[in-house]
């Protein structure tokens, strides 16, 4: 071989190498995500499951968000100033802060987000969450006007929020999906279709680029994000598979990075095989049943408590859940920010005095053995874990009743949006993780008034005015007590059967770094990284 020959091969083996290290360092890294179910919708004024939540994080930038620790910092606003009273807060939004398509984030955003959530005509599942800004909640019932909501834009970048009182989780509550700008210039433009792919412009660190229901639904690293450079994930790929074994196989095939929700019946098997890779940490949230109290028998009281009563919830957590959730009697964690939860009379007696007395109280109400047949139907959303429940709990109140229950099962989506628009039912299975470290997150949910999440249709005017009278009170000590007071009566009536605290179960690939365990449940995509 001719010198002048060597010289070319080695010219070319050189830029194939060069070219070769070029498209590594171009190579596009892609997180895959298994997100538990389809979202109903990507209006984040219309949603309200966890899901979603995962999504339009990832879409979209509130003044404040959760860092991988699960603690809030600042977001769209680089900062903000909190008067003396605790009712006025001032935030100054990033200079840099910028949409999708290229046009800043303005305080006027802001200000027309929240009085869109606000409007009656928008429907708002979640309107309640901001309730705590002036005149939101008369706003939302039509008593008074948007413009009266207190959201100011003082300037182009400076916003200023005015709440009825001081609300010492307010800046939690602005990390919500609910409190997630839209874009006014594109909903104005685009009307419904604003949440559309080609359409959609957010705030966050991602953009929406495609979208196949049931399928799989794309994000993209928004290259106009004010901390795009430190975006190392440059796509994000959510599955929404509900099918738990499904998640786990793609799991072990490595064709998914992160699974959230597996069986729960799996930990030992998969701490075998994947030792850290499995994830189950503390969560301030409950598992619940839930009575319809418009129908016989639920509207009785005594056939609630019985069918409460009849439940194992020990079993339940450690033969179903494998010791990966806790049995409760309460609604409200224990120990969220302090507060002392209300535990129902019947837990300190043992399951078989609560089955004695769950006996004697059904037939008080005339059901049951020598009474009137018992036919209970349980709801729950596509889950083995769920089904394993109902299943369990259908043959305790079998054999300690001699009922005849059945089950029926929808997605996640279908499920919430079923109880979200007022079905009838017999018992159904639902569960809250707090938005916010404080009982009223879990208390608020059986108001009366409160038509999305008063599943149920509970309504007690003595606990109603309880609520009420805690949004009043401006000591912190007096506040706890009220709500005390309150769930107090919620376990006595029962309209909800708290059955379990539950933890968050995640799969989380070695190719995964900067993955933080924390009970918000709190996982942007923009603090991940992946390892090619």
């Amino acid at each position: 071989m001719s010198i002048q020959t060597r010289r070319l091969l080695g010219t070319s083996l050189l830029l194939t190498s060069l070219m070769f290290g070029a498209s590594q360092a171009l190579a596009e890294v892609v997180l895959h995500r298994g997100n538990s179910g389809e979202p109903q919708t990507l209006d984040q004024a219309n949603t309200s499951i966890d899901i979603e939540a995962f999504i339009l994080k990832d879409l979209y930038e509130g003044l404040t968000i959760y860092d991988a620790k699960g603690e809030i910092v600042p977001g769209a606003a680089e900062s903000w100033t909190i008067s003396d009273d605790g009712t006025v807060y001032t935030f100054k939004i990033r200079e840099n802060a910028k949409w999708s398509d290229g046009s800043p984030v303005t305080a006027e955003d802001f200000v027309y987000s929240i009085q869109r959530v606000q409007n009656p005509e928008t429907a708002a599942k979640y309107a309640n969450i901001l309730y705590p800004i002036k005149n939101a909640e008369k706003a939302n019932k039509g008593e008074a006007k948007l413009e009266e909501i207190g959201v100011k834009a003082v300037d182009e970048k400076t916003l200023e929020v005015t709440l009825e009182r001081a609300t010492p989780f307010f800046l939690e509550l602005l990390a919500h999906q609910t409190a997630l700008p839209v874009s006014k210039a594109s909903v104005e433009e685009n009307g419904k279709d604003f949440v559309k792919p080609g359409v959609m412009v957010s705030n966050g660190a991602y953009k929406l680029e495609s979208h196949v229901p049931n399928d799989n639904l794309v994000v993209v690293k928004n290259e106009n994000h004010w901390d795009a450079a430190n975006t190392q994930i440059d796509k994000v790929v959510f599955y929404p598979i509900d099918d738990q074994a499904a998640s786990v196989r793609r799991f072990e095939a490595k064709e998914m990075d992160l699974v959230y929700n597996f069986s729960a019946d799996q930990i030992d098997r998969l701490k075998d095989s994947y030792g850290e890779q499995v994830r189950v940490s503390p969560s301030a949230s409950t598992y619940y049943y839930v009575f319809d109290t418009r129908q016989e028998p639920y509207s009785d009281v005594r056939v609630r408590q019985a069918l409460s009563m009849a439940v194992d919830r020990d079993f339940l957590a450690e033969e179903i859940y494998s010791g990966a959730q806790l049995p409760t009697y309460s609604l409200v964690p224990d120990g969220l920010g302090g507060y002392e939860a209300a535990k129902a009379d019947f837990a300190e007696m043992s399951q078989l005095d609560r089955e004695d007395k769950a006996i004697e109280l059904m037939k008080e109400a005339g059901y049951g053995e020598g009474g009137k047949p018992l036919n209970i139907e349980i709801r729950y959303n596509t889950n083995p874990n769920h089904e394993r429940v109902a299943t369990a709990v259908a043959d305790m109140w079998k054999n300690t009743f001699g009922a005849t229950v059945t089950m029926t099962n929808l997605d996640v989506a279908s499920h919430y949006a079923y109880l979200q628009e007022g079905g009838a039912f017999n018992v159904a299975r639902a569960g809250w993780v707090a938005d916010y470290a404080d009982a009223e997150n879990f208390l608020g949910l059986n108001v009366s008034t409160n038509t999305s999440f008063n599943y149920g249709k509970y309504n007690n005017p003595e606990f109603d005015a309880l609520m009420a009278k805690s949004y009043t009170e401006g000591d912190a000590e007096a506040r706890k007590k009220i709500l005390h007071d309150a769930e107090v009566i919620l376990m006595r009536d029962q309209p909800i059967a708290p059955l379990m605290s539950t933890a968050n179960l995640w799969l989380v690939s070695d190719r995964v770094s900067g993955w933080q365990d924390n009970a918000a449940n709190e996982h942007l995509s923009r603090f991940l990284r992946v390892a090619e």
